[in-house]
């Protein structure tokens, strides 16, 4: 099962409950689409839910589901966190978008 090989990020924010998501301006952009299809196949190659790629990253799973979709314009750090969770760099998780 997955859950064994989460490692937890030291630089994650604490959850805060006053969170609130911020769609992107350039949703659909087709970076955002071929990254989100990227970050999608990654994830179900591994056998990986969005809510256990969003428990590894730190991050909601709402917001998982987001990306995915090209809805949102991710954060550096986030990438990070994400890349970290499927156990890539961004620079692999790039390559894999063709970005």
């Amino acid at each position: 099962m997955f859950w064994g090989t989460c490692t937890v990020v030291s630089y994650a924010p604490e959850y805060d409950d006053n969170w609130m998501p911020n769609p992107s301006s350039q949703r659909q952009h087709p970076s955002l689409l071929a990254l989100g299809k990227a970050l999608r196949r990654l994830r179900l190659e591994r056998g990986i839910s969005q809510e256990e790629l969003a428990l590894c990253a730190q991050v909601d799973r709402s917001y998982v589901g987001r990306v995915e979709r090209g809805d949102n314009n991710v954060a550096l750090l986030t990438l990070l966190k994400l890349a970290h969770a499927l156990k890539l760099t961004v620079t692999e998780l790039m390559a894999e978008a063709e970005l």
